[in-house]
């Protein structure tokens, strides 16, 4: 099984059902954080909780604001727990994802 995230039925993203429902948690944490949506949710597919739409406007306004804070903090919790993340949800806009930072915890 697994979930799919897209675009206008252009799939962004197919991953298992498992990291699916992770980072739709890690999304609901970036929300809170700035008060901003993500632009990313059940859509035309209300009756398939697998199958989710990203519009583009709103989650492009929601990857720049996270790769904002990303860049704007030199918090060594913040940048650890935010990376994956971030990269992840950079990605999909088709921009580089953010630079590693000077001085930055190695995580991997």
């Amino acid at each position: 099984m697994s979930m799919y995230f897209g675009i206008d039925g252009e799939t962004l993203w197919n991953p298992s059902n498992g990291a699916g429902r992770l980072f739709l948690r890690q999304v609901e944490v970036f929300e809170a954080e700035p008060n901003l949506p993500s632009g990313i949710g059940q859509g035309k597919y209300r009756g398939d909780p697998d199958t989710l739409e990203v519009v583009p406007a709103v989650y492009a306004d929601f990857a720049r604001s996270l790769v904002d804070r990303y860049c704007r903090t030199g918090h060594s919790v913040i940048l650890a727990l935010s990376e994956g993340f971030v990269a992840t949800a950079a990605s999909w806009t088709g921009r580089p994802t953010p630079p590693p930072r000077e001085g930055a915890p190695d995580v991997w």
